[in-house]
């Protein structure tokens, strides 16, 4: 299946990162949850209470849907440029009620 997500740039420099143990080739720079989402990777952490799963939503900061620990620290994908050797996983139940 295609992604329904697509990149404008045909052609950026992409590095390695790893989320939930994949590896991934992200365009450098680019916006983090817009990038996993042309990468196929929908949901990026569950919520605390239900466990439905949970995807980018406003992409500017201000829901907390995108929540993922970077290297281990809690952040907002859509908040965060791809660098090389990003550690990306969903969060953990306690992480996410931060």
């Amino acid at each position: 299946m295609k992604p329904a997500f697509h990149e404008i740039d045909p052609a950026p420099v992409r590095v390695a990162v790893r989320f939930d143990g994949q590896e991934l080739l992200l365009p450098e720079g680019a916006n983090l949850a817009a990038s996993l989402l042309a990468a196929g990777i929908v949901s990026l952490r569950d919520t605390p209470v239900s466990g439905a799963p949970r995807a980018p939503f406003c992409m500017m900061g201000t829901c907390f849907d995108c929540l993922v620990q970077i290297d281990g620290v809690t952040r907002q994908a859509c908040m965060t440029e791809v660098a090389e050797g990003m550690e990306i996983t969903r969060p953990t139940r306690e992480a996410a009620d931060d």
